[in-house]
């Protein structure tokens, strides 16, 4: 995979989420959105799972388009959440291992945040909860659309806002990992590894730590960031020799697939 010739040839999303984590469309369904957006190379990256892969590649097999083997991983340093995303990955036994740890710790995270919401008299069950799971993993989104279900807040945003984000009532910490070891779970598994929207981490200085690690890029176009956000990564990129990437972190209806400001 040369992710050089990709990104000069456009037409790519590599960051899309499915009904594998956190997001609202099948990996089929997914792969058909992407196609009607003139996409003709995806990478599917769902958050700590590979599950969503094999449907996907088949439908873009069937359809035509080149489908990129993907993950997220979530990983933290000195308190910030630093995501690494890994490029045609294969299922290697010290990944899937590592990521059935993550997965059952993940459930029991998820039962713990019902038990707090109902702690404060917003009584939801874990029915409820799997409902909106669709896929393998129980994730906060899945919990938020629940609250809503029930009356207890407008939308899943204002659930984040005062329930579930970091310090919050309902938060519960997840199992991560360090940068270090998703960078190595990645390249253990055949993959490339690249750090996931820089400019979430909200701290320059820490990315450029994270830059210093043995990664193979960076996401220098995302949905979250400006034009001068890119720039500044993309010259970041150059300082570290590190490869360039993009994608729209596509999760539901509420966002773009192919829109992330790739236009330098």
């Amino acid at each position: 995979m040369e992710l050089a010739e990709i990104i000069k040839n456009g037409h790519f999303d590599l960051h899309l989420h499915t009904t594998a984590s956190d997001g609202s469309f099948s990996p089929s369904e997914v792969v058909n959105m992407a196609i009607t957006k003139g996409i003709t190379t995806l990478a599917i990256t769902d958050h700590d799972t590979t599950s969503g892969i094999k449907e996907a590649m088949e439908a873009g097999k069937k359809l035509g388009v080149k489908v990129i083997p993907g993950i997220e991983l979530s990983t933290k340093y000195k308190g910030k959440n630093i995501d690494i995303l890994g490029y045609n990955i294969s299922e290697s036994k010290e990944l899937l291992e590592t990521l059935k740890k993550i997965r059952d710790y993940r459930e029991n995270r998820a039962k713990l945040i019902v038990n707090k919401f109902c702690e404060i008299g917003m009584y939801i069950t874990d029915e409820d909860v799997q409902k909106h799971s669709k896929g393998e993993v129980v994730a906060r989104p899945h919990i938020a659309k629940a609250v809503v279900e029930k009356g207890y807040a407008k939308n899943t945003q204002e659930v984040f806002d005062l329930y579930l984000a970091d310090g919050k009532p309902c938060s519960v910490d997840k199992m991560v990992l360090s940068p270090e070891e998703g960078i190595r779970l990645i390249h253990q598994a055949g993959g490339m590894a690249v750090l996931a929207h820089p400019v979430l981490i909200h701290d320059d200085i820490i990315t450029e730590e994270i830059m210093r690690l043995p990664l193979d890029g960076i996401e220098v176009w995302h949905r979250k960031h400006s034009k001068e956000d890119s720039v500044r990564y993309k010259k970041m990129a150059k300082k570290y020799n590190k490869e360039i990437t993009g994608g729209s972190d596509f999760h539901n209806e509420e966002h773009s697939i192919g829109e992330f400001g790739y236009d330098l």
